[in-house]
């Protein structure tokens, strides 16, 4: 991990083995949070959409949970 300086104007660079670790460059978006006392840069993707494609592929479907539960509850409703 590098040290950055923060700039009179609060400017803080990412050091460059950072940035080419998270493929950010110029004009990328990040999110700076607080908590616990710790700052964090989280990058923002730049198609979010696009970025989590596929994230839950090959995993349960809550779809099909909540419809086979309906079709349980249908049976109680008479």
């Amino acid at each position: 991990m590098g040290i950055s300086i923060l700039s009179k104007k609060g400017w803080v660079v990412i050091p460059n083995e950072i940035r080419q670790k998270y493929g950010l460059k110029k004009g990328d978006k990040v999110n700076i949070v607080e908590y616990g006392g710790v700052i964090s840069i989280i990058p923002i993707p730049r198609d979010a959409i696009k970025e989590t494609e596929g994230l839950f592929k090959g995993g349960s479907s809550l779809t099909k949970a909540l419809l086979k539960e309906r079709e349980k509850d249908k049976k109680f409703e008479n």
